[in-house]
């Protein structure tokens, strides 16, 4: 079966996960993770991206992004790859892909699952296992937003700036609202839809986006056609 061409469109926030082939690390260090930051920030600005929350696992990474054009995430997504890879294999001496395949991504109904899918991505460390809390990890965006730090790469959401009308306010809420954890069933949409590229909204999200695209934004349902039903 042919694959489905990736959902992208304009002006809507994307989650994306890029993974290492048959899941080895794709960071050897400090270095290796502030390469593969600054090449993101480097081209979100020249390809009108706004990078809205990331985390940098060892053997993948989250992102959490807005392209002003249709074909900005796809181009940001592959100048970023290949020129990571060059970097990575000409440092460690190595040859051959780094990634598995194509980056995985779906595009996500914002007032109903952008803060949720920015602790989902700030969560990745905890679930890990690798950090007992989300502050801890110093390789995410979330020190930005809970105010433990000032990160140049980070374009916040509208609705984030709704979560209170001070920094101080805005910054107490956010934390509360990742140390609350993300519901299993959001977990697993997010997951499932990000892996298979489906998009993750209400029924109306869902029906104005198709109205958009001749791509189809959500799995087939099981069975014939009704065409094709006796």
């Amino acid at each position: 079966m042919a694959r489905l061409p990736r959902l992208t469109l304009a002006g809507q926030p994307h989650h994306v996960i890029q993974r290492g082939n048959n899941r080895q690390p794709i960071f050897v260090d400090s270095a290796d993770r502030e390469m593969l930051l600054g090449l993101l920030g480097e081209n979100a600005v020249r390809l009108g991206i706004a990078l809205h929350a990331y985390v940098l696992m060892d053997n993948h990474y989250h992102l959490l992004a807005t392209p002003d054009s249709a074909d900005g995430l796809p181009l940001w997504m592959q100048a970023v790859g290949r020129r990571y890879v060059r970097y990575f294999n000409d440092r460690h001496g190595r040859t051959g892909t780094l990634w598995e395949g194509r980056y995985k991504s779906t595009l996500i109904q914002s007032d109903r699952y952008l803060l949720t899918c920015m602790a989902y991505i700030d969560l990745n460390p905890v679930r890990a296992g690798i950090a007992a809390e989300a502050r801890d990890y110093p390789w995410s965006s979330h020190a930005h937003y809970a105010g433990l730090r000032h990160d140049r790469l980070v374009t916040p959401h509208p609705l984030y700036w709704s979560l209170g009308n001070t920094p101080f306010a805005r910054e107490a809420a956010y934390a509360e609202l990742v140390r609350g954890g993300v519901a299993s069933a959001d977990q697993a949409a997010l997951t499932d839809a990000t892996l298979h590229g489906w998009a993750v909204g209400d029924s109306d999200f869902i029906d104005a986006l198709q109205k958009n695209t001749p791509r189809r934004v959500l799995r087939a349902r099981p069975g014939r056609p009704p065409s094709q039903r006796d």
